[in-house]
């Protein structure tokens, strides 16, 4: 199975397991697949900027990719961003090899102007060949901010980028103008948003296809997602606001992967909460503080029929 247009749903961003030595740890790997599965993703998405995919060596990755496609019937999604096309097109061949659906590629740091940033991914798809991909608009991260007009350049001079990870904040007039277009027209492309979800029920309603992100609790996005598609709009909004307290406490920047892979670790779906070297541990008062968003999260599920 091959990514395209139309892949919607929830493409979990999976955590990067490791023993407490910081070797890769395959068999909570398997573990981890199976718990996103378990939980409602419909795809996953591998070396992510949360899967500490700049931590590993090309060998881990694409041990890694293996692992996990051989685990797995959903589609896989492999993260293959680097600062030069070489090494991007070694990592992208490989994990297709290996049985991934498509890659997601970022923007190279210092893109300035609409033409360059237009004429980066052309050489991005002239180099995946017909590898099929999708764009990381994450300018948080990349400092590289994408107008949607350029996304439309680009969507129709790159036939093979298939989608987009929406991690554009605030970034809700960007689907919007994005769907417009596409109903006028323009190709349309599929649209999987990120930030943690902090924004899912809102991108939905804009017209987002689905969630691209790695909250360690899955089931949200997929129960989200359930309600907007059946109509369920209220009920929708009161079941991620269960869950929002904890959303935003995850999405802390330098202080995020740590609290989702100690939330992982504490459910089950991985044996170590190790972040690799450098990475910032949680103090014994946020651990505290998770554990009591944790809590209350759980008895406001019940209230709500969802224990």
């Amino acid at each position: 199975m091959q990514l395209s247009e139309t892949a919607a749903g929830v493409f979990t961003i999976a955590a990067t397991p490791f023993l407490p030595d910081g070797t890769l740890d395959l068999e909570s790997a398997d573990r981890l697949t199976d718990f996103y599965a378990e939980r409602g993703a419909t795809g996953l998405t591998l070396l992510g900027v949360m899967g500490e995919a700049g931590k590993l060596s090309h060998a881990e990755s694409v041990a890694l990719v293996r692992r996990v496609t051989r685990r797995t019937r959903l589609p896989v999604v492999v993260g293959v961003s680097a600062p030069g096309f070489a090494a991007m097109q070694a990592l992208a061949v490989e994990a297709m090899e290996a049985g991934a659906a498509g890659v997601l590629v970022a923007p190279a740091a210092g893109l300035r102007s609409d033409d360059q940033i237009l004429a980066h991914f052309e050489g991005v798809a002239e180099t995946l060949g017909r590898i099929p991909w999708a764009l990381q608009d994450f300018p948080l991260v990349t400092g590289v901010t994408i107008p949607a007009k350029v996304l439309l350049r680009i969507f129709e001079a790159c036939p093979t980028c298939v989608m987009l990870k929406h991690e554009d904040w605030p970034g809700l007039e960007k689907i919007s103008a994005l769907r417009r277009a596409s109903d006028e027209g323009a190709r349309r492309v599929s649209i999987l948003c990120g930030n943690g979800g902090q924004f899912l029920p809102e991108e939905l309603e804009r017209g987002a296809d689905g969630a691209m992100t790695g909250f360690a609790f899955p089931e949200m996005m997929a129960e989200v997602l359930r309600l907007f598609r059946e109509g369920a709009r209220e009920r929708m909004h009161e079941v991620f606001a269960a869950y929002l307290p904890l959303v935003r406490y995850e999405s802390q920047p330098g202080l995020g992967l740590a609290v989702r892979k100690h939330i992982l670790w504490s459910r089950g779906a991985i044996a170590h909460p190790t972040l690799r070297k450098p990475g910032t541990p949680l103090s014994a008062t946020a651990v505290a503080e998770i554990e009591a968003l944790v809590a209350r999260q759980s008895r406001r599920l019940a209230e709500l029929g969802l224990a």
